[in-house]
């Protein structure tokens, strides 16, 4: 994959290619995460697409970049949209980058990446920096099955909803947070999941001052009862054990039970929720799977 002549990557050779969105992933703190790529990338692409050019001024100065800027956030995506995707039409390159890392997770950069397979442009991405990954890795906590929540909802009556569907998730579950919610958000915890469920929360994420704070729910919340919260927080928080019976059934065994008590003629709806209870499986997972078996 690589030259000998001078170590650089052979893709240099041909990207950017006309006509093509690129995902780059920048860093999240530490500058060395920077691959040669996407530095390649960045110096080279017709524009870059960012959240604040301000903050991305300051990379692309450090990289010698002389690529032009232009803002792409939540405030402005639907009006910068088309002329992004005329862009693309004219055979220019563009790079999307994010504040947080990696573009496309928990921003507007999916809408842009589907209007861009919508128009049959290709989209690339250049692997980096992801707050979410990193700080499950590093948290000690399940990582085989995990799920992604990103900020929860501001609406009370979805966001309720929401806590209390991850409070029942026996998977790892991974939030983001800003300082001034944080403190609410963990209390909201400590009443859905109990002061004993695992948490990891970690800030500065491949900064000097990076650090994790944990152990359980109640153990954070003290912390930061007396401790300000600074930067923005990723949290790992273990899953529901007491709802993690599925490792000992397969989702076909499962199926298969609840068939079976439908055929002894016991309602969907009730067998659904008795197998639920049983395997630890969602109730309307089992109840829509059942559907659409009998639907052909």
């Amino acid at each position: 994959m690589y030259s000998t002549d001078d170590h650089q990557p052979q893709q240099e050779r041909s990207e950017p290619c006309p006509g093509t969105l690129y995902l780059v992933g920048t860093p999240i703190g530490n500058l060395g995460d920077l691959s040669l790529r996407a530095k390649y990338i960045l110096m080279n692409v017709s524009l870059v697409a960012c959240e604040d050019t301000r903050r991305s001024r300051q990379l692309m100065k450090k990289i010698e970049s002389k690529a032009p800027l232009i803002s792409y956030q939540k405030h402005n995506f639907k009006s910068r949209q088309s002329q992004l995707l005329e862009m693309l039409e004219n055979n220019k390159s563009i790079a999307l980058i994010s504040d947080a890392g990696l573009p496309g997770i928990s921003d507007p950069g999916e809408d842009l990446v589907h209007a861009a397979r919508s128009n049959n442009h290709e989209v690339i991405c250049i692997p980096g920096p992801c707050a979410a990954t990193t700080a499950l890795v590093i948290s000690g906590l399940p990582s085989q099955r995990f799920c992604f929540e990103g900020f929860l909802p501001k609406k009370q009556s979805i966001r309720k909803k929401r806590l209390k569907d991850i409070s029942q998730e026996n998977r790892t579950t991974i939030i983001y947070e800003s300082p001034h919610k944080l403190i609410k958000l963990l209390e909201d915890l400590l009443i859905v999941c109990g002061k004993d469920r695992p948490i990891q929360i970690s800030r500065e994420l491949t900064k000097r001052y990076e650090d994790s704070i944990g152990e359980t729910i109640e153990q954070a919340h003290s912390y930061f009862i007396t401790n300000k919260p600074r930067g923005e927080f990723t949290l790992v928080l273990g899953g529901n054990e007491n709802n993690q019976k599925e490792s000992e059934i397969s989702e076909i065994e499962a199926l298969e039970k609840l068939n079976r008590l439908v055929k002894q003629g016991e309602k969907p709806n009730i067998a659904a929720r008795n197998i639920s209870e049983e395997t630890g499986y969602k109730k309307n997972w089992l109840y829509s799977k059942l559907h659409k078996k009998f639907d052909k």
